[in-house]
């Protein structure tokens, strides 16, 4: 709707909302100052919304028969341009549904958007087209992308292609299914507690946390922007390394160059408050063990380390994605003070979302009624989480100071089955049980990389390497070495 000013009982309404007893006749002379604000909106409300033309035109979508999508992993099929030859000419890539495709539907896995297109090309996404990718298709992924499960979607539950019935994790669902699967070789995640390393640990994959500010997060909905990442999620590390060099911003050195090198002098660090968690699974704990074992193999050094501020992450990772998250939505999906293209129509659509509030799963309502509720606290407790995610992200550089990764479980557990859509207890806990190691280092900022390493009843175990600002290089060469000395399928 067009800018309008407000009314004197309006501006006064607005002052009790903010404890401030204006009387009509001050409110009328501050009608008076406003006026000239009216100008610059209405000069807003004529401009076109100036969002980038995509680089590629031509482009269709389809909606997969039940047939074609056996893991309801896909949203859409695609076929889109590109360029002609490239670095990943030839390879078949799937993006998230909550990452903007020009042309192509996104309802970031909820009904409230089952009739918005896309009005721009992220900029990964143009990336990923100018590297002659074959972009074909969007993936599916959970409702708002709130929840670390795989039940929560509009479109229903993704199922584990490693077996039948169980979870993928989330939020990056489709995206992880679809890789493991192997109807695509690469594919887009976002991350934002552990939402691309999560499902990678639970269906036997790779997947990629750079660095902050590492990968442009330009035409991805926000959740809160110090926390929000789009990842690589690949069979294996070498793939992993190539679509990272494609999407990330240039860096002096290649992500893929030091793949093949020996693991001699290379300290890794096994970070004592990953093990052991009170809902730890014991396999998962000695298969990753197993893991750090044919490291020290391979010829690098072993040590245990202690973070005990690990623990406390998840307290501090949770004030911060409460508040960012209520403020994101609204702005209508968007986060303040992001780089990249604002699309209003999106902003639009996404204005009717409390009428859905009823029908959302579980985990989404307690985070919006939190949210609402933090309001009354002024920021006060996002500003504290602010400050204690420095002095965590202090708190593993000083141990980063003396081994070169830090290695732990991805996830606590391995996969369950994926709950019924009335239990609500069994979603609620899969929302957040697979945060307890991951969602630190999206606080922190840290590079985190899930590596598949042992399967215990066909289900993967995930390892996690965490390096130093920039190291992915490091991270890479770790996970290359293991893959190449083990069948993680066998191990």
């Amino acid at each position: 709707m067009p800018f309008e000013l407000p009314a004197t009982d309006e501006l006064q309404r607005l002052a009790r909302e903010l404890d401030w007893d204006l009387n009509a006749s001050d409110a009328e002379h501050l009608a008076t100052y406003l006026a000239p604000f009216a100008d610059g909106y209405a000069w807003l409300d004529g401009q076109s919304a100036g969002l980038p033309e995509p680089r590629y035109r031509q482009r269709a979508w389809t909606v997969p028969a039940p047939a074609e999508n056996p893991h309801n992993a896909w949203f859409v099929r695609t076929t889109i341009e590109r360029a002609p030859g490239g670095p990943l000419h030839g390879k078949r890539v799937a993006v998230k549904d909550n990452i903007f495709v020009a042309g192509i539907p996104l309802s970031d896995g909820s009904a409230l958007l089952e009739n918005f297109i896309a009005d721009y090309d992220a900029t990964v996404v143009t990336r990923l087209l100018d590297a002659g990718a074959d972009i074909v298709g969007k993936s599916n992924c959970e409702y708002f992308c709130l929840s670390g499960g795989s039940t929560t979607s509009s479109h229903g539950a993704v199922d584990n292609p490693r077996k039948a019935g169980y979870s993928t994790a989330g939020s990056s669902t489709g995206s992880a299914a679809l890789v493991a699967a192997g109807e695509v070789d690469m594919a887009l995640g976002t991350d934002q507690g552990g939402s691309v390393r999560s499902p990678a640990s639970w269906t036997g994959i790779c997947g990629m946390k750079a660095t902050r500010g590492v990968v442009p997060y330009a035409g991805g909905m926000a959740m809160e922007t110090s926390i929000d990442y789009i990842g690589p999620m690949t069979a294996g590390a070498a793939d992993n390394a190539a679509l990272l060099n494609v999407i990330a911003e240039p860096r002096p050195e290649r992500f893929d160059a030091r793949l093949g090198q020996p693991l001699g002098g290379v300290r890794i660090g096994l970070l004592t408050e990953g093990y052991a968690h009170p809902l730890s699974d014991p396999q998962v704990d000695t298969a990753v063990r197993n893991a750090a074992a044919t490291l020290q193999g391979l010829g690098a050094g072993l040590t245990e380390v202690s973070v005990p501020a690990h623990r406390d992450g998840l307290a501090i990772w949770g004030a911060i994605v409460a508040d960012g998250y209520w403020q994101a939505l609204r702005l209508g999906g968007h986060g303040y003070n992001t780089s990249g293209p604002y699309s209003t129509k999106l902003s639009d659509a996404m204005s009717a979302w409390p009428a859905q509030l009823p029908h959302m799963p579980i985990n989404a309502q307690v985070l919006m009624l939190l949210g609402k509720h933090l309001e009354r606290y002024r920021g006060r407790y996002y500003g504290q989480a602010k400050n204690l995610a420095e002095r965590l992200r202090e708190a593993y550089d000083s141990v980063l100071q003396n081994v070169d990764v830090l290695l732990l479980p991805t996830t606590v557990q391995r996969a369950g089955p994926n709950p019924a859509a009335d239990d609500r207890d069994g979603i609620f806990a899969h929302a957040f049980n697979n945060t307890m190691n991951t969602a630190q280092f999206n606080a922190t900022g840290h590079p985190a990389l899930s590596v598949p390493c042992a399967v215990r009843e066909d289900l993967p175990v995930g390892m996690m390497l965490v390096g130093r600002y920039f190291d992915e290089p490091l991270l890479y060469q770790v996970a290359h070495a293991f893959e190449c000395a083990v069948n993680w399928q066998r191990a």
